[in-house]
């Protein structure tokens, strides 16, 4: 087995041990069974009301809203939360209703009224940065003695700009929140109906796109009024009782569901993995880790049956903005943040695309944090606007541990999101801001290839050509997929973005992106995927690689800036891979005939471009020589992490929690 190198960087805080987070949600139920009384048909129709009144808040934000990435990229979310403040849709991740709960009484509350916050240490732990806007409207049910609050719907969404020291307010070297813009915690911002033009007039000063940001602010209130009225229909139509019932039945049922389906796949015992943001914005780029340790304990366990995702070992807080508030509200959000992997466990995908994840999975994790002062438990003001570094890694990092768990059968590595844009002065002299999410390849899995191009929001999108070539001075000249940056593997990592946008007037470009230098890793012999990157006038004379990490590129008119995004990880051995299916993935561009080769021992026969003689395989060589190269490999760890890590690691191939 290979040597692995202990991990260059900061230490790790040794001050205490985790602290340990309650599984069980503090506030009880609604009511006294639990929602075992409950109508199952009636259940059902609760149910999918409350998933198509969420939908119905989403329609009308993104149809109302004025800001990009509102708008077209989709990069926002709507929630529905009990009395109790557990969530009950599941549809996507949402933020927490608790820091408004803090602040304000529910029996002080009045119909109309709209709460607003965007502090991330005011949060909760609900939101990771500043440009994340979240309204909470509050639902009443009036049974005859007044309105009472029944529940709550919550949107919150990543706006174009909301002040700071650069536009955007993602400043990539921030080293303190002050930097990163306009801090509100939960205010009223409207009052029984009355908008407060004060707090509003704060706000949009503070923003370089005023106009935007007041247009969308009233797009979310607004859907979220909406949404109230029609929950409130709901309780009037059955009842407050009935309808409380059929909320306490849809999470126990999650609960029961996760613990009978997903939490029994995993055998009792205790593994360990560890992933890494690559840079901070401010230090030279080094492994800053996030590490998990998972139990899974036994039935009879005294505290009960439960997985426990001990961070201990994850690296101090980072100078730059990658730390995330992890920690608050018992980890209530990151446990709700990370469960939609667990799905991966499902008998088939068609029964993980089914399983939604509300307040129900809360019982069945346990988190524990370290101390103060790491990049999951940071401390005011460290900044925060580049979290996504770290809780999207997340994400990864209890997908590896679990693939220890389980002898593989998780999917490889995923894309992790990334914001890049440019600004500047358009052609009749006003300023813009265009920012764009583009996703990348997920990794494969032990049945199937990754997926192309997707992106981590759930029902984002990249923004539109016509759209963006009518409103800003650039051309993009090409969209497709990145030629081989998918890891190879018996089933292949999904590919990412490959995108030409030439300038048409001198600007500056921004990226906010990871994984530039460590890349999607593979599993159980499958290879790394191509990690991101961005070239400035390809094949020019002034052409130049920009770090991920970027505020201010300036961008010449006529320069083409080529967009490169991350592609899976792979599954499994790519010398057992079908030849067949290589040959299909070169015909289809995916695959270059020369990594058809490197990378996966196939010998190719034919052309490309002749149809009297087409594309094939000679089985024969490839045989011999994949022979030849699976006699001569050494042995391998059971994660694959690409050349990079050995730049950060000081060399190694492997860490030590690598090997199976």
């Amino acid at each position: 087995m290979t040597t692995a190198a202990t991990t260059p960087g900061p230490t790790v805080p040794s001050s205490g041990p985790s602290a340990k987070a309650p599984t069980a949600f503090p506030f009880g139920t609604l009511t006294s069974d639990a929602g075992a009384g409950a109508d199952p048909v009636l259940v059902e129709i609760v149910q999918g009301s409350l998933a198509s009144v969420e939908m119905e808040v989403e329609t009308a934000i993104g149809r109302t809203s004025r800001s990009p990435m509102i708008r077209d990229a989709h990069d926002f979310r709507a929630g529905i939360h009990d009395r109790l403040l557990r969530k009950l849709t599941g549809r996507s991740y949402s933020a927490l209703v608790h820091p408004v709960a803090r602040d304000f009484p529910l029996e002080e509350m009045k119909p109309g009224d709209v709460f607003f916050h965007n502090d991330v240490y005011e949060s909760e732990g609900g939101i990771g940065h500043l440009p994340d806007l979240c309204v909470t409207v509050p639902v009443f049910h009036d049974a005859g003695s007044g309105p009472e609050v029944v529940a709550f719907v919550q949107a919150f969404g990543h706006h174009d700009d909301i002040g700071g020291c650069v536009p955007g307010s993602m400043p990539s070297g921030a080293t303190t929140v002050f930097e990163e813009g306009l801090m509100v915690p939960p205010i009223k911002l409207w009052d029984a109906g009355v908008p407060n033009k004060a707090a509003l007039r704060i706000m949009t000063r503070n923003s370089r796109m005023p106009d935007s940001l007041a247009a969308d602010l009233d797009a979310e209130c607004s859907a979220c009024l909406m949404g109230a009225r029609r929950l409130g229909e709901l309780f009037d139509r059955y009842g407050r009782e009935t309808v409380e019932s059929c909320f306490d039945a849809i999470i126990d049922r999650t609960t029961e569901t996760y613990r009978r389906e997903i939490l029994s796949k995993i055998p009792v015992g205790s593994w360990v993995w560890e992933d890494y943001a690559e840079h901070d914005g401010v230090d030279e780029p080094q492994l800053h880790t996030q590490r998990i340790t998972l139990t899974r304990t036994p039935a009879d366990d005294p505290d009960g049956e439960r997985l426990v995702i001990d961070f201990a070992g994850t690296s101090p807080q980072a100078k730059g903005p990658i730390n995330h508030c992890g920690d608050y509200s018992d980890g209530v959000f990151l446990k709700k943040w990370l469960a939609p992997i667990l799905r991966n466990l499902a008998d088939t995908p068609e029964r993980m695309a089914e399983l939604d994840v509300n307040e129900g999975i809360v019982p069945l994790i346990e988190m524990r944090f370290p101390p103060k002062g790491t990049l999951l438990t940071p401390e005011f003001p460290a900044p925060t606007n580049a979290r996504t570094f770290v809780i999207l890694r997340l994400l990864g990092v209890l997908a590896g541990v679990v693939a220890k768990a389980v002898d593989g059968k998780m999917p490889a590595d995923q894309e992790t999101i990334r914001y890049t844009g440019v600004y500047g002065e358009d052609l009749e002299g006003r300023p813009y801001l265009m920012r764009e999410v583009l996703g990348g390849g997920s990794g494969g899995r032990y049945y199937a290839d990754g997926e192309d191009t997707i992106h981590v929001v759930p029902e984002s999108r990249n923004l539109p050509t016509e759209f963006t070539e009518g409103r800003f001075p650039f051309l993009v000249e090409s969209l497709g997929l990145a030629m081989d940056s998918g890891g190879a593997g018996q089933f292949r990592g999904g590919l990412g973005y490959e995108k030409h946008v030439r300038m048409l007037k001198d600007g500056h470009f921004m990226s906010i992106a990871d994984r530039s230098i460590l890349a999607c890793w593979g599993v159980k012999g499958g290879l790394a995927g191509k990690p991101f990157s961005v070239t400035i006038d390809p094949g020019g004379p002034a052409e130049r690689e920009v770090d991920a990490l970027a505020d201010d590129e300036p961008v010449k008119a006529g320069e083409v800036i080529r967009i490169r995004t991350t592609g899976g990880g792979g599954w499994g051995d790519p010398l057992v891979r079908d030849p067949a299916l290589v040959v299909r993935d070169v015909v289809w561009r995916k695959v270059s005939p020369e990594a058809a080769l490197a990378d996966y021992g196939v010998v190719l026969t034919g052309s490309l471009d002749d149809l009297a003689d087409p594309l094939g395989h000679d089985a024969d060589a490839t045989a011999r020589e994949r022979a030849e190269r699976s006699a001569a490999r050494p042995e391998q760890a059971f994660f694959d992490r690409g050349p990079g890590y050995a730049r950060l690691s000081g060399g190694a191939a492997a860490a030590d929690v690598d090997w199976q």
